[in-house]
């Protein structure tokens, strides 16, 4: 992920906060999320002179990978922390 990504990832991420802070997103339709960022996303478009659907096909994408790689930490993270010392040491 560039830079210019991480940031447009965050600022739709912030975006979302404040605009979806009453919305639980597990029980809310994708779509639904997806038109309350829609300002945003047309905001970030005209920015850069290129059409919302490219806007939200990237955004889409960089959610999944950020996603992933979280994960991938927390995995790493909990293995990290269930290891007993001497696992630990043998691993390296």
């Amino acid at each position: 992920m560039t830079k210019e990504q991480e940031a447009m990832l965050a600022r739709i991420n912030l975006y979302a906060e404040q605009v979806m802070a009453d919305i639980d997103p597990q029980k809310t339709p994708i779509s639904v999320q997806l038109e309350k960022l829609r300002p945003m996303m047309e905001r970030i478009a005209s920015e850069q002179g290129r059409p919302l659907e490219d806007i939200f096909i990237e955004y889409m994408d960089l959610a999944s990978e950020f996603s992933v790689e979280k994960a991938k930490q927390c995995n790493k993270d909990y293995l990290d922390f269930d290891m007993s010392p001497e696992d630990t040491y043998r691993s390296h």
